[in-house]
């Protein structure tokens, strides 16, 4: 069975709009399905609770709706090796979907989910954990991304923008301002290795750094409308893919960014980039923490980790 969890209200009118053309397709070419229109995020997240814990033997839940939408139903899911789960997508950023090659064409991206030669993948997702425990699908970080995801929750700018199909844009306007007014950070960062034959983590390198901007934590390559944090990012490879921006000026980020949305980040001094299985960050003052562009809080310890193919996708 075919559940539909439904931003109707996301993207200024733009999933409600999304959804008439889904919903009229389905009728059309007679699939059984059931939907359910979401209130908010939490709403969202209990809707994928209760329907993960049906005793349907068939569960495909289908996210119509943007980025936060798709991160609280990852959130709500109780046992992921009963569902399959799709998503079409009809927000500003769409960063999961850019990231995984879905089509933004709402019946392009139906046709894949209905298919039934199409075979189901099994990809990896992200937790990142401080006193409790939050999934990711696209990134977590700390410093200007999250900065700026906190900022783009209740933006007027991202608001106006998106009336104009013009929503990815929101991002870089905003991490303009925010680079140029926040603090560097004063962080120390721990890298594990997560060897297949042996539940203990293996410390591999210790990093510190006194003048940090950002640190990305990528399960794909781009956020923040499609900006390219980790280009070589893999989806089902077991790690994820760290970008950090530290000792560099402000200005001399803000001069670079034309690189970093070019992925030309190994031109800019001061990036580093690598994979990891298992992150601990420990941050001398509290720090914005997002998950897919969420607010999580202000923290001073997180651990973040790759939960290796956990979700069963079919695109």
């Amino acid at each position: 069975m075919y559940y539909f969890i439904v931003n109707i209200t996301g993207g200024s009118g733009k999933v409600k709009r999304t959804w008439r053309i889904v919903r009229d397709e389905l009728k059309k070419r007679e699939v059984e399905y059931k939907a359910f229109c979401t209130k908010s995020s939490e709403h969202a997240k209990e809707l994928a609770k209760k329907i993960s814990m049906l005793s349907d033997d068939d569960i495909h839940i289908v996210v119509v709706g943007g980025d936060g939408t798709i991160n609280a139903v990852l959130n709500g899911i109780k046992d992921f090796e009963r569902i399959t789960f799709s998503v079409i997508p009809s927000g500003s950023a769409n960063d999961f979907a850019r990231g995984l090659g879905i089509s933004k064409n709402p019946i392009e991206a139906l046709n894949g989910i209905l298919d039934e030669k199409k075979e189901i993948q099994r990809i990896d997702i992200g937790c990142v954990k401080t006193s409790e425990s939050r999934l990711f699908g696209i990134s977590s970080g700390i410093g200007l991304d999250a900065i700026v995801c906190k900022k783009a929750i209740d933006s007027k700018i991202k608001i106006f923008l998106n009336k104009l199909n013009l929503g990815s844009l929101t991002y870089i306007i905003l991490t303009i301002i925010s680079l140029f007014t926040m603090d560097y950070i004063d962080t120390e960062i721990e890298i594990y290795d997560e060897p297949e034959d042996n539940e203990v983590s293996i410390l591999k390198e210790k990093i510190k750094f006194s003048k940090m901007i950002f640190a990305a934590f990528m399960n794909v390559r781009a956020e923040g409308g499609g900006v390219p944090m980790a280009p070589a990012a893999k989806y089902d490879d077991g790690k994820l893919s760290v970008c950090i921006a530290s000792d560099i000026s402000k200005l001399n980020a803000f001069l670079k960014l034309p690189l970093l949305v070019m992925a030309k980040q190994e031109k800019i001094k001061g990036f580093k980039l690598f994979d990891a299985s298992k992150i601990i960050i420990k941050i001398k003052t509290p720090s914005v923490l997002h998950a897919d562009g969420e607010y999580i809080g202000d923290e001073t310890q997180v651990t973040i980790t790759c939960l290796e193919k956990k979700l069963k996708l079919k695109k």
